[in-house]
């Protein structure tokens, strides 16, 4: 299948008729679980194809045919991934996935005993996680409330920053919880009068809105490619300079090697050793294509209709509890809810048994999240991607009502 035409403004609004026969994992399914995985279109899985069946190599490495393909096309898909946002003055680095890209950004500063790291409430564990860890070299970790309205709580951010010894500051871009985004363009300015790094998580930001670093003001960024129609096993780590020790050592990330030491190579490749992900990093700069040429802002767009659509109808049913972001143009088309007397697995399986419908239940990865909201058994959430239908969003609505009717 051929990557959708380049949009431009006069064209009309983007509905999901224009791509979805390049998902035939569709089928007979409502998918809703896109901020756990979404799927890859057609034009990305023949991008493997053609890898693995045309000029499989190694990259960087040797002269012959096939690396010398491999080798131009995986550096092009960095280029490719560092225009969509916005990054080309920076280094782009494929990683394994978000989790892994945040960790090469704790592992990779050089930290000393007395240093700070602030992060929020809405964090996903692997934003977490990592900055806990660092306890052991004498680390503090200072978590960021969140206000009635799941907006995070920025005199208190800056409050912290005002005391001091503060290295990074680190902030999901959106909740894969409550969808709601975060203000990184203010954050960035507070880090910036205190001298602090900052980290955005954009895993669940770069599949549903535009993104551009320049804009965001952040000095890392990192995303996970299978969210956004990538292959699983990619993901990105952008910088705005050469910030990080790179924290594995090996081939390929060398300029020159003597007896007595090493010297590291220039931009991305010091942080990619060894034998890369070279078919999914060409298969994400495909997907990168893909989204581009319908448009982000288009999408958000569609996405942003179908969010207020399933917020009021399920806030309509009797019994049922939403938990989201209520204003339009600051959340992404992630949305939690629960049912009076079922629980969240519950609802999850006779959603899935008898309509059809796969969503996520559980903490989704959030348990401090979670205990703040008082939510011990976590929530069912519905997460839309580009190819999600409003006839699908008013299916999971009626199916809920059924589920709720029936307690």
């Amino acid at each position: 299948m051929e990557t959708p035409e380049p949009a431009t403004p006069a064209e009309n609004e983007f509905t999901p008729d224009e791509i979805r026969g390049d998902f035939p994992i569709l089928g007979d399914i409502v998918y809703l679980d896109n901020a756990a995985t979404s799927f890859s279109p057609e034009p990305v899985v023949e991008a493997l194809v053609e890898f693995e069946h045309r000029y499989r190599a190694n990259v960087g490495r040797g002269v012959h045919r096939l690396t010398r393909i491999a080798t131009q096309r995986y550096w092009h898909a960095h280029e490719k991934v560092a225009r969509f946002i916005g990054g080309e003055a920076g280094v782009t680095v494929f990683t394994k996935n978000a989790t892994d890209a945040i960790n090469m950004v704790a592992q990779g500063l050089s930290w000393k005993p007395g240093d700070r790291v602030v992060t929020t409430i809405l964090e996903h564990h692997s934003n977490l996680l990592p900055w806990r860890a660092l306890a052991k070299q004498g680390v503090a970790l200072d978590v960021i409330g969140i206000d009635a309205d799941y907006s995070l709580d920025l005199a208190a951010l800056e409050e912290t920053l005002a005391g001091g010894a503060v290295r990074l500051v680190t902030v999901t871009h959106a909740s894969n919880v409550l969808g709601v985004t975060t203000p990184v363009e203010e954050i960035a300015r507070l880090c910036r009068e205190h001298g602090a790094l900052f980290l955005v998580d954009g895993a669940q930001s770069l599949p549903h809105m535009p993104v551009d670093v320049s804009s965001l003001g952040c000095d890392f960024l990192c995303f996970a490619g299978h969210k956004m129609f990538g292959p699983t096993g990619t993901g990105v780590l952008w910088m705005r300079d050469l910030l990080l020790e790179s924290p594995t050592l090996g081939g390929g990330m060398v300029a020159s090697v003597t007896a007595e030491g090493y010297e590291p190579a220039e931009g991305y490749q010091r942080y990619e050793a060894g034998t890369p992900n070279i078919g999914g990093g060409i298969a994400l700069g495909v997907a990168v294509d893909y989204l581009s040429a319908i448009g982000m802002e288009r999408v958000h767009r569609h996405e942003e209709r179908l969010t207020a659509r399933l917020i009021e109808g399920l806030s309509a049913i009797d019994g049922v509890t939403v938990y989201a972001g209520r204003r339009p143009g600051a959340r992404i088309g992630v949305v939690s809810f629960t049912l009076d007397g079922v629980h969240p697995q519950e609802a999850a399986q006779m959603l899935d048994e008898d309509a059809d419908i796969l969503v996520r239940s559980g903490h989704h990865c959030c348990q401090p999240l979670m205990e703040h909201l008082n939510l011990p058994e976590g929530t069912v959430r519905a997460s839309m991607a580009a190819f999600t239908t409003e006839h699908e969003i008013d299916l999971l609505i009626a199916a809920v009502g059924e589920i709720s009717r029936g307690r």
